[in-house]
C-alpha cells in the first residue's frame, strides 16, 4: 500500500528554520516526482516545493524562492524541505504527493497520491 507520511512541522518564532521529511512506504520514490503543498484555512492548496525523479530540477513557489530548499534521498525514500527564515504566512498544514507523470508543473491537480499532513506554525 502506498503511503506517504510528512513530519517534522511543529511551532517556531518568525525567521527560525525547520526541516520537513516526506517518507515513503509500500513504493519507492525514484520514479515519482514529488511535492510539498501547504493549505492555510480558508485558502487553496499551494504548491510550495517540487523535485523531479532524479533531484536534478526543483521548482518553487515565488513566495518561498531563496528560502526553502527542496531534496531527495532516494536510498532513504525520503524528500526533505529546508524551510529559513520562516514568516507568519508560512504558516499552514504542509502534505507531500507524489505523481508518475511529469509534475514540474507544482499545482496539485497533476498529484495523484497524498499524504497526511504535518502543522507548521510561525509565530512570535
Amino acid at each position: 500500500q502506498l503511503q506517504l507520511v510528512a513530519s517534522g512541522g511543529g511551532l517556531v518564532q518568525p525567521g527560525g528554520s525547520l526541516r520537513l521529511s516526506c517518507a515513503a512506504s509500500g513504493f519507492t520514490l525514484d520514479s515519482y516526482y514529488i511535492g510539498l503543498f501547504r493549505q492555510a484555512p480558508g485558502k487553496e492548496r499551494e504548491g510550495v516545493a517540487c523535485i523531479s525523479r532524479s533531484g536534478g530540477r526543483t521548482f518553487y513557489a515565488d513566495s518561498v524562492k531563496g528560502r526553502f530548499t527542496i531534496s531527495r534521498d532516494n536510498a532513504k525514500n525520503t524528500v526533505y524541505l529546508q524551510m529559513n527564515s520562516l514568516k507568519s504566512e508560512d504558516t499552514a498544514i504542509y502534505l507531500c504527493a507524489a505523481t508518475r507523470a511529469d509534475g514540474s508543473i507544482c499545482q496539485a491537480l497533476w498529484y495523484g497520491y497524498w499524504g497526511q499532513g504535518t502543522q507548521v506554525t510561525v509565530s512570535s
